[in-house]
Parts: C-alpha cells; sequence; structure tokens
C-alpha cells in the first residue's frame, strides 16, 4: 500500500507565527497551504470575539474539519500545509491517530516575545488578551510525540529552511 504524501501542520500558540510560517513553507515546497481558523465553526468565532477563550468541546468540531481537510489532501494524493494551534497533546493526537503522512512543526517561543507579535497586530476575531490562556493550554510537545520543533526566534527564511532541512524535504 503506498502512503499518501506528507501534510504538514504547523501549529503553535497564537502570534508564533503559524500563518507566516506555513504559508512561506507551502510556497517553497510548492505545496497547497490552508489557514485553519477557516475551520472555525460560527459558535467558536464568536466566543473569541467576546474574549472567550475555548475549552476541549468548542475546539473538537474544528480538529475534525482539520483532519478532514487532511484526508481531502490525501484522497487526492497530494501534499498540504495546515495551520493549527493544536496546543494540547490530545489535540495533536487527533490530526495524525491513522494519519502516519502527518507531520507535526511546533513553532517554540516564549510568551514575552509572542505577547510583543501581537501587540503589533490585528486578528478578525482574536483578541490579544487571550494570549494568556494560550499558554495556560499549552502542553509543549514531548519527545515521544515525533513533532519537529522551531524556535520562533530566528528569521521566518531560516524557520522554513529548518523544517526542509529536518524533514528531508529539499
Amino acid at each position: 500500500m503506498v502512503s499518501p504524501p506528507p501534510v504538514l501542520v504547523v501549529t503553535g500558540v497564537a502570534g508564533a507565527g503559524k500563518t507566516t510560517v506555513g504559508a512561506a513553507l507551502a510556497e517553497r515546497l510548492g505545496w497547497v497551504f490552508q489557514e485553519g481558523d477557516v475551520f472555525h465553526p460560527a459558535g467558536n468565532v464568536a466566543k473569541m470575539k467576546a474574549g472567550v477563550a475555548l475549552n476541549d468541546a468548542d475546539r473538537a468540531p474544528w480538529l475534525a474539519m482539520i483532519g478532514g481537510w487532511i484526508d481531502a489532501r490525501a484522497a487526492a494524493d497530494e501534499p498540504g500545509v495546515v495551520s493549527c494551534s493544536a496546543l494540547k497533546r490530545a489535540y495533536r493526537a487527533a490530526l495524525t491517530e491513522g494519519r502516519a503522512q502527518v507531520k507535526i512543526i511546533y513553532l517554540k517561543g516564549d510568551e514575552a516575545l509572542i505577547a510583543k507579535r501581537i501587540a503589533g497586530r490585528s486578528h478578525a476575531y482574536w483578541p490579544s488578551g487571550l494570549l494568556p490562556t494560550q499558554f495556560r493550554d499549552l502542553e509543549p510537545p514531548t519527545a515521544d510525540e515525533d513533532v519537529l520543533t522551531v524556535a520562533i526566534d530566528q528569521s521566518v527564511a531560516a524557520q522554513v529552511e529548518e523544517i526542509v532541512r529536518a524533514l528531508g524535504l529539499g
């Protein structure tokens, strides 16, 4: 049985650079990129706009939709890159279980650096006041998860090249 082409899931807290790095990575590889936020149900968006952090039940349908996007890539025999916070081990497991082609990339940065980044941007519905909840919910990947961890205190180009080199994609 031939394994489907790879799908890279770029993870991390809000402001870590998931969209920026994911889009640059997809462009470098010539693959399709999908911003994971588009999969949030309207109720999730409304909660975040109101400054209310999402819980596991809120995130379940969102993760299922991202999983469906990954499965569609496999069905089309196409690689891809998708962004998704995947803050908890269980969320990463939901995206990788039964999907050997999925590789998780965790963009790691400290709260002070990320807070500084968020202060300089605007988001359609995610207020910067939710950042502490991201770090509260974060379960950093452990060695047994086979996650590629990339430090965000380097340029986007350097992060992309590190990912490409580490995964043997270049």
